[in-house]
C-alpha cells in the first residue's frame, strides 16, 4: 500500500507541478518577463494553459500508472470502487495521497514564482493576496466560477459534474480492452487528449478542476500562504464546487 500511495503521491505532485507551471507562465511569467505578453492573452492564453494541462495530466500517467494506474484523482478513484476494480479501504488513503502530492505540487509552483506573484501584484497594486485583486495570482493554483453564473453555484457544480462525467468516460473508453485498442503505451496521452478537449470545450465556466485533489490541495496551500477568503470560502462560497461536483460526475 505505501508504494501505491508514493505513487499517487509523486504522479498528481506532477501533474500540480506541470499544470499550475502552465498557469503561471501565462498569468504572471511571460507577462513580467518583458516578453510579448500579448500574444498569452485571450484565447492564445486558455490554449496556452489547456495544452500544458493536457501535457500535466500525460506525463503524470506515465509517472504512476505502472504502480496504481495512475488514478491521480478522487472521482477517478472513486468511480472504480463504485465499478468493483478497486476495493474500498483504500479509498481514503489514495485521496490522501492525492490531496498531499497537489499540495506538495502547488507549493513548488509558489517556490519558483513567488518573484513574478509578487510583481504583478505590486504593478497591479494589489497590496494584498487576500484582496480581490489576489485572484488573479489565486487562479495559478485552483479555481473559481465565471462571473456571468452570479450567485447562482448551481451552474458551475454542473460545470464540474459534466467535465467529470466526459473525463471517466473518456478514461473507461480508453482503457477497455474490447474497445478501440489504444497502441504502444499511448493511453496516457491520450487522456491527456480527452483534458485538452474538456478544457477548450467545458473549461471556462469554472475552470474544469475535474479533480477534488487537484483543487482542493492547491487551496489549502493559498489559504496557509495568504490568499485568505479568496481560498476559502473563495467567491460566493465556491471551494466545495470543485470537490462535490467531479464526485457527482
Amino acid at each position: 500500500l505505501w508504494s501505491e500511495l508514493l505513487a499517487e503521491f509523486f504522479g498528481t505532485f506532477v501533474l500540480l507541478a506541470f499544470g499550475a507551471g502552465v498557469v503561471a507562465v501565462a498569468v504572471v511569467g511571460l507577462p513580467e518577463s518583458g516578453r510579448t505578453a500579448v500574444v498569452f492573452a485571450g484565447a492564445g492564453g486558455w490554449l496556452l494553459i489547456t495544452w500544458g494541462w493536457a501535457m500535466a495530466v500525460a506525463m503524470a500517467i506515465y509517472v504512476a500508472g505502472g504502480v496504481t494506474g495512475a488514478h491521480i484523482n478522487p472521482a477517478v478513484t472513486l468511480a472504480f470502487a463504485i465499478k468493483g476494480d478497486f476495493p474500498w479501504g483504500k479509498v481514503p488513503a489514495y485521496c490522501a495521497a492525492q490531496v498531499a502530492g497537489a499540495f506538495a505540487g502547488a507549493a513548488l509552483v509558489y517556490a519558483d514564482y513567488v518573484p513574478a506573484i509578487d510583481m504583478w501584484n505590486a504593478a497591479h497594486k494589489v497590496i494584498a493576496r487576500a484582496h480581490p485583486g489576489g485572484m488573479t495570482t489565486f487562479s495559478i493554483f485552483a479555481t473559481f466560477p465565471a462571473h456571468y453564473y452570479g450567485h447562482n453555484m448551481l451552474g458551475p457544480l454542473f460545470d464540474q459534474v459534466i467535465g467529470t462525467c466526459f473525463l471517466l468516460l473518456s478514461v473507461l473508453a480508453i482503457i477497455d480492452s474490447m474497445n478501440v485498442g489504444v497502441k504502444a503505451n499511448l493511453a496516457p496521452f491520450m487522456v491527456g487528449m480527452a483534458v485538452a478537449a474538456i478544457g477548450m470545450s467545458f473549461g471556462t465556466g469554472s475552470g474544469y478542476a475535474i479533480n477534488p485533489a487537484r483543487d482542493f490541495g492547491p487551496r489549502l496551500f493559498c489559504w496557509l500562504t495568504g490568499w485568505g477568503a479568496n481560498a476559502f470560502p473563495g467567491p460566493y462560497g465556491y471551494w466545495w464546487g470543485p470537490i462535490i461536483g467531479p464526485f457527482i460526475g
